[in-house]
């Protein structure tokens, strides 16, 4: 039998928030990768309402706790891109998006950052799925 709840270990990234007007960018909590082999942060994306909106995705990682040391992921340690995982009100309403993270870093976190959103009513979300458990079961609920 595959099992993949005792080896995947699901975290909160981004609680459900709506986009701000002054497009300030909505940044995740920091992930911890410890035990872990990757990530992959799977953003819910609700109903644009606003038809100029677009929102760029950053991954960033760090061993500092605080990513005092943060850096943009460099693209051979991301599964994905980028830019597909960004989003826009013409064609992405009510959709998920994922990316995924491979590096060597403890720490990464992800930034949404909208442009254009003059209605701030878009919501988004989004949560970190560790894999690779080096120990298992995974916690669950997880903490």
């Amino acid at each position: 039998m595959r099992d993949y709840m005792n080896t995947l270990h699901v975290v909160r990234a981004i609680s459900p928030q709506a986009a701000r007007t002054d497009n300030t960018a909505i940044v995740s909590q920091i992930i911890d990768r410890t035990g872990f082999d990757g990530l992959v942060f799977a953003l819910n994306i609700g109903a644009n309402t606003d038809t100029n909106a677009t929102f760029a995705v950053l991954v960033e990682d760090g061993d500092a706790a605080n990513l005092s040391d943060a850096a943009a992921v460099a693209d051979d340690k991301l599964t994905g891109s980028e830019a597909l995982a960004g989003f826009t009100a013409a064609d992405d309403d009510n959709k998920v998006r994922k990316i995924g993270y491979v590096g060597s870093k403890r720490y990464v976190r992800l930034t949404i950052t909208p442009t254009g959103n003059d209605s701030g009513n878009i919501f988004v979300t989004a949560l970190a799925l560790l894999f690779g458990s080096r120990y298992a079961p995974t916690p669950n609920p997880p903490s």
